[in-house]
């Protein structure tokens, strides 16, 4: 196992399953089995959702399955590149209208509350989770027949880290093996007071 050891600067003290995490594009060969990948899901699954409707909707392939196989189809030609390094991969989706067949603008959130639950167990677990924009919703939305109601978001490849960087495109190993993390300040997105646009 490859240890690429990442620098994250926090101005405060956060929990270690947070502050360890990181988006890698290449995994260990270790699989991934249905109960690890289901027990990401079912820490998703107690994420917080408005009026408890858990809007989301996960489809799931584990390396070897046909269900991997059509999911790696579906994403952009860059992503397929690398995510087939992953020994699992997800599509998200979430239901567009509410209980009363409403517009259910929240429902994004609330998918972006089941990932992060799941990030942060699969983080605990040694368990990498690099999520893509970079999916065909609409072949996805007809390669798993999804209904109308329903919209593909994103993709996630999972994996254990550690995997070996010479594996990837030239192009993308240095940004692999880059210690440096970067995130905006605080002082730059939360106010208190007025919004201030930067």
């Amino acid at each position: 196992m490859q240890e690429i050891t990442k620098i994250t600067p926090t101005a405060f003290e956060i929990m270690d399953e947070i502050k360890t995490s990181w988006s890698p594009r290449v995994f260990d060969d270790v699989p991934l089995s249905i109960s690890e990948v289901k027990q990401l899901l079912e820490a998703g699954r107690w994420a917080s959702s408005s009026y408890n409707q858990q809007p989301w909707r996960i489809i799931y392939g584990i390396k070897g399955d046909k269900v991997y196989d059509q999911i790696l189809d579906c994403l952009i030609p860059f992503n397929q590149d690398w995510a087939k390094n992953a020994q699992a991969l997800l599509v998200t989706a979430y239901k567009k209208t509410n209980f009363d067949g409403d517009p259910y603008f929240h429902a994004p959130h609330d998918l972006g509350l089941f990932m992060g639950n799941v990030v942060i167990q699969a983080n605990h677990n040694g368990i990498a989770a690099h999520h893509m924009g970079g999916i065909d919703q609409e072949k996805a939305h007809k390669t798993f027949e999804f209904t109308d109601d329903f919209e593909v978001a994103t993709a996630v490849a999972l994996g254990h880290y550690g995997g070996n960087p010479d594996r990837l495109p030239e192009e993308l190993q240095e940004q692999e093996v880059d210690p440096k993390r970067e995130r905006m300040a605080i002082d730059e997105f939360a106010f208190n007071g007025n919004f201030k646009s930067k």
